[in-house]
């Protein structure tokens, strides 16, 4: 590959909401999995939302829900592509500024970390899709608004894919569905109904699957690709992701994450290298922000636990040698086979930690809660926020990109983010349709090597980075075709049950050894408006 590849975001706002309208939803209903991320405008009082009680956590994110509200929205559709190979997807994903029309607070520290991320606050009160929160006012449910996109994404029946989800779900059920339920049960249970192909949280997938050290959004992401490049470099099963190309009179539209090549300055040796944030790699989020002097690159942290860990291994192995050579024997083939990697990467069971910040557990916790859930640790607070071959994708689209994901991801600074998007007129529509393809007939490789790089970040604050509720969808997305292409090399029994019956309806929780299960039980009823509600979302199918 000649340049670096790019990871497009189709930018959707009021001036070209109608004109996406009809891919956005065929994008909907042919996918194969939908993730999900949202950008909120502020979280409330943290203290309450790492509460041991997890149904004061819930009304915790409910009042936040309630006062707040989300300023953009991040939708990834991945559609599996099977005659290709079981493992490649083409993916589309769409960033969908929105602007509230009731009253709601925004907290100065969120505004901040959005700004210094490239968020365009000119753009949201300028183009901004408009938007009202809790229960419908009227028949709503045939206007073209991010509400009734709510409702297709409900009746596409497609797994639901967030990271740390649970205050993405709180968030998305207030602002676009119905006016939340008091008690975390009823709202289990009306989720159940709402998502019948099952919800899965990325956080739990990447803590209790895969066992990373960290499990904050871009950690995990950028661990998944590395993997599946080691995977590919081998000629052994790899993920594979494909996306649109899309013609020159959309560029306007269109938010390009470029990925690059190892960068000179990460990949040098030697003691002029600049330490790595204890904070930022624990957490995926640090106080101090753009003006940390030390380095916040994710691939900087990666390497660094990857040593530890082989470190941690060759002790381990010498100590089993001293104490018992049979034991070292067993301990070395169950390694190697990769069926126990994990308890050897964290040497116990359960969910591994990192050993790097040293404050008492009860500040830690408050400490890893970014301004306005971005980023966002609850442990990293991050609220980042199935195939119907039924639908064809059409064809308007002559070409599409393919990235084996082996590199990462850069993002364009906050200027270059807005630069084209501020320009778009009102006359340029876009043709119903763009967006979706059905044969590739052109591919772009993403930069190859088990080390790909992302480029340091530490720039002035108007330089963004990679949140973004579009390409944070897109993240979220990745890293579970990655693990569901782990779990299914392992499990010969692909019967009609649950996706991913590890994950399914599991809620990762901070503090807490267990998810927060998405389940209706017996004790438990549906909310009055939700029972109202999804009368009309399956009667308007």
């Amino acid at each position: 590959m000649a340049g670096p590849a790019r990871v497009p975001v189709v930018d959707v706002q009021s001036d070209n909401l109608a004109d996406l309208w009809p891919s956005m939803v065929l994008a909907l209903r042919s996918a194969t999995f939908v993730a999900v991320d949202t950008e909120l405008s502020g979280l409330g009082a943290r203290k309450s939302l790492l509460s041991p009680c997890i149904e004061e956590r819930y009304k915790a994110v409910c009042s936040a829900a309630r006062t707040r509200s989300v300023l953009s929205l991040g939708v990834a559709c991945f559609k599996q592509l099977p005659e290709k190979s079981e493992n490649t997807y083409l993916c589309q994903i769409y960033n969908l500024t929105l602007l509230c029309t009731e009253d709601y607070v925004v907290e100065p520290q969120s505004v901040q970390f959005l700004v210094q991320h490239g968020f365009d606050f000119n753009k949201q009160y300028s183009q901004g899709i408009p938007y009202h929160k809790g229960n419908d006012k009227g028949n709503e449910s045939q206007s073209l608004s991010v509400r009734t996109l709510f409702l297709e994404l409900m009746r596409a029946k497609k797994p639901l894919i967030l990271h740390n989800g649970l205050i993405d779900l709180v968030f998305l059920y207030q602002c676009f569905y119905a006016h939340l339920p008091e008690s975390l049960s009823t709202f289990t249970a009306d989720l159940s109904e709402m998502f019948p192909a099952g919800i899965y949280d990325t956080k739990y997938a990447s803590e209790f699957e895969t066992r990373f050290v960290a499990s904050y959004l871009e950690y995990a992401y950028k661990k998944c690709k590395r993997e599946n490049c080691k995977l590919r470099d081998s000629s052994g099963q790899h993920l594979t992701v494909e996306f649109c190309s899309y013609p020159a009179n959309m560029s306007r539209y269109i938010d390009y994450r470029y990925c690059s090549l190892e960068e000179d300055g990460h990949s040098a040796a030697g003691g002029s290298k600049v330490p790595v944030c204890e904070k930022f790699s624990a957490y995926g989020w640090c106080p101090k922000g753009v003006k940390c002097p030390e380095s916040h690159n994710i691939d900087l942290i990666i390497d660094e636990d990857d040593k530890l860990w082989e470190k941690r291994k060759k002790r381990k192995h010498r100590w089993k040698h001293r104490k018992n050579p049979k034991v070292l024997t067993t301990a070395f083939q169950q390694e190697s086979s990769g069926d126990n990697m994990e308890q050897a990467q964290n040497g116990e069971e359960g969910p591994p930690r990192k050993q790097c910040c040293y404050e008492p557990a009860a500040a830690t916790e408050l400490a890893e809660i970014p301004p306005n859930g971005e980023g966002r640790p609850l442990e990293d607070m991050e609220t980042e926020v199935s195939s119907d071959t039924s639908t064809q994708w059409e064809e308007n689209l002559g070409s599409t990109q393919r990235t084996d994901q082996g590199a990462a991801a850069q993002s364009p600074s906050a200027k270059g983010n807005a630069s084209d998007n501020d320009q778009v007129e009102k006359k340029s529509k876009v043709p119903a349709g763009l967006g979706s393809a059905s044969h590739p007939a052109t591919r772009e490789t993403e930069a190859a090597g088990a080390a790909g790089k992302e480029k340091e970040t530490h720039g002035p604050p108007s330089q963004g980075g990679t949140h973004r509720a579009g390409f944070d969808a897109f993240m979220t997305g990745y890293i579970m075709a990655y693990v569901w292409m782990l779990k299914q090399g392992k499990n010969t029994d692909a019967g009609a049950g649950p996706w991913l019956p590890d994950c399914h309806n599991k809620l990762y929780l901070s503090g807490k050894s267990v998810p927060l299960q998405i389940v209706k039980s017996l004790f438990s009823k549906s909310s009055k408006a939700h029972s109202e509600k999804i009368k009309l979302v399956w009667d308007s199918a």
